[in-house]
């Protein structure tokens, strides 16, 4: 009887909660006042407005994960890694992948490393009048960061990782088993473009019950409210907004080229290849000890996609000599919109990369002793008429020219000359 009782109660519950999250208002995401200052195919560069009038010298890249969107770190007011950063007096710019389609399917790592993000860094150097940026890679885009900053350190002053993937093997976790045993030659060759919605299946399924039905039932649960309680009306829907916002971004997951997917699941997940100093992006190998900037590695503790023992080994991977980890009591979403992100994770990022945040400082050039001053003897001048020096004769230097990029929509297909 009782069991029927908390069926009829429960159902209650959940028709009451349609109706509040059918009427939600205002569920806009990435609100923080922005402005795009480069474009380059599907890939736009977006530039925060600063918020101090004079913001620390050092600008700082944001790079996400191709999966899901960018504003998972702008998601809200108050839920606002972005946000936040900038009022503790940084210059953020942050990369928008867009929505790729299948004129991107052969992309690959090597456009993504040294084409789209090689050039968004050269833009933001021209914008900033500063010969190196810093770094900050959140996820998947922690692994791209690692790889760019690896083949470009003159360019990065500071590298932040953040649940960043680098040591693949690793059975920790549902994600990686299951991109291990991912017949990704297959999804790639069916699909071309790989879908979004696929992907999201599989990360969901990581999790099926707190993913899926648990945060349901704890969203209905919380929303109770006498019907004379305004002050708990309005509570709850700024609960329900915050809910659909999250809904929104978990939902929002772009599709994927296929020849960059490929690339990064076998390179990656499959080989473990990023870790062995052993991955090629354009027939070059990915050297972690080129990494010699300071690096901050930051970690969830319960992170269910990133394991630390995924993260951790970066440490020992570089050569860099100022390096620190972070591990916060969070999981892999609450390390960017939680309580604590706000409170501890990006106060503590912003604590560290401060004082690392301005230009070095030429080294001073030793001063070289004067040498003492012995003047050769001087052949007679005679001699110098009958025996005049003859002109030195130097070999001819051939000029070779870079092979001209292609398109990097189409590189790896097959085009018609």
């Amino acid at each position: 009887m009782m069991k029927a009782i908390d069926a009829i109660e429960n159902y209650r519950k959940f028709i009451k909660a349609i109706g509040i999250l059918l009427e939600p208002g205002d569920i806009s995401v990435g609100t923080t006042p922005s402005e795009v200052v480069y474009t380059e195919d599907d890939m736009k560069l977006i530039h925060y407005i600063p918020v101090v009038e004079k913001p620390n010298p050092v600008p700082v890249l944001i790079l996400y994960a191709f999966v899901n969107r960018y504003y998972i770190l702008d998601l809200q007011p108050d839920k606002s890694v972005v946000k936040k950063l900038l009022d503790e007096g940084f210059d953020i710019y942050i990369i928008d992948w867009g929505y790729p389609s299948g004129a991107d399917r052969y992309l690959t790592l090597d456009d993504y490393v040294n084409g789209y993000i090689n050039n968004a860094v050269n833009k933001i150097r021209e914008l900033s009048g500063m010969d190196k940026i810093t770094l900050f890679g959140v996820c998947q885009g922690g692994t791209l960061s690692t790889m760019y900053a690896s083949l470009y350190p003159e360019k990065v002053k500071n590298l932040i990782t953040l649940v960043t993937p680098i040591n693949f093997d690793t059975d920790k976790g549902l994600l990686h088993v299951w991109a291990k045993n991912l017949d990704v030659d297959k999804v790639v060759d069916n699909y071309g473009i790989v879908p979004g919605d696929f992907l999201n299946a599989g990360f969901l399924l990581t999790d099926p019950f707190r993913l899926m039905i648990d945060k349901y039932v704890g969203l209905f649960s919380r929303i109770e409210c006498e019907p004379d309680d305004k002050e708990c009306r309005l509570r709850n829907e700024e609960t329900v907004k915050t809910f659909l916002r999250m809904e929104k971004w978990i939902f929002d997951s772009p599709d994927q080229a296929g020849e960059a997917f490929r690339q990064f699941i076998k390179d990656c997940y499959q080989k473990n290849l990023l870790i062995k100093n052993k991955l090629k992006l354009d027939g070059k190998e990915i050297n972690l000890k080129n990494i010699t900037m300071p690096l901050l590695n930051v970690m969830a503790e319960t992170d269910h996609l990133v394991p630390n023992d995924a993260s951790l080994p970066l440490n020992d991977a570089v050569s860099s000599e100022d390096k620190e980890t972070m591990v916060f009591p969070t999981g892999h979403i609450g390390i960017f919109v939680g309580s604590k992100s706000q409170n501890v994770v990006v106060p503590s990022i912003a604590q560290w990369l401060k004082p690392r945040s301005y230009p070095e400082e030429p080294k001073p050039v030793p001063e070289e002793s004067p040498k003492a001053y012995t003047e050769e003897p001087r052949p007679a001048i005679e001699e110098q008429e009958a025996h005049p020096e003859e002109p030195k004769s130097y070999p001819k230097r051939s000029r070779s020219y870079p092979e001209k990029r292609k398109s990097r929509k189409t590189r790896g297909k097959m085009v018609e000359t």
